[in-house]
């Protein structure tokens, strides 16, 4: 447990430059508050205890505002970071090391039974607000624009964006993008089109300015 702890500290002091000591971790961090409380309940449902993991795990969502379910499996190093709105369903497995921001959704998608919520790999990054949701894998170093919504498995060392999500990019070996520069395809693709149709106006004023001087030429003679 101490183990735990001492990782969790390692990890908030590398991932938050704005951590500056150990006691502001221990009053002001609500993800370092909510994994403690969930690694509790977690292990009481194990156990198969009744209720009591539930309850806990109320609690820590009225006083962090992030809803982790006792049944979610959650490795090593798990960081949220400013993490009011976080929901982590009851059959979500989370490799080690992996970050979210708030607002992160890992869900379901209906009424299923079973293995139902997301499966996420090693060193995933899912930023603000982004929903990844139903029984689906997400590989090893993914990252996961903020505003995404994933409803299919992603591949190792890619990073996804847009709703629905798609991967934009895939490397092996040697990581992905940087969270924050994150590429925009539809932003691409708006300014693809509107070039596009600027190059259309063109080809028409030219042949409406032909028409014109061929008409004018007819009227001459």
């Amino acid at each position: 447990m101490f183990r735990t702890i001492r990782e969790q500290f390692d990890t908030i002091f590398r991932e938050d430059p704005a951590a500056k000591s150990v006691v502001e971790i221990l009053l002001c961090y609500p993800g370092f508050h909510a994994i403690l409380a969930h690694r509790l309940a977690h292990k009481l449902y194990r156990w198969h205890v009744p209720l009591v993991p539930r309850v806990i795990s109320q609690i820590s969502r009225f006083f962090t505002g992030i809803e982790i379910h006792p049944g979610a499996r959650i490795g090593r190093r798990f960081f949220i970071d400013h993490g009011m709105g976080v929901v982590i369903g009851e059959t979500t497995e989370i490799g080690d090391d992996v970050l979210l921001y708030q607002g992160v959704t890992l869900g379901g998608t209906g009424n299923e039974t079973g293995k139902r919520h997301p499966t996420l790999g090693n060193n995933v990054v899912v930023g603000t607000g982004a929903k990844v949701l139903g029984s689906i894998k997400i590989g090893d170093h993914v990252r996961i624009g903020a505003g995404s919504v994933v409803v299919h498995p992603v591949p190792d060392y890619s990073t996804v964006v847009g709703v629905p999500g798609h991967v934009v990019r895939t490397r092996n070996g040697e990581g992905v993008l940087e969270h924050g520069k994150l590429p925009d395809p539809e932003g691409q693709a708006l300014e693809e089109l509107t070039h596009r149709v600027a190059e259309l106006e063109g080809m028409l004023r030219q042949v409406i300015a032909e028409h014109e001087l061929d008409r004018q030429g007819k009227t001459q003679r």
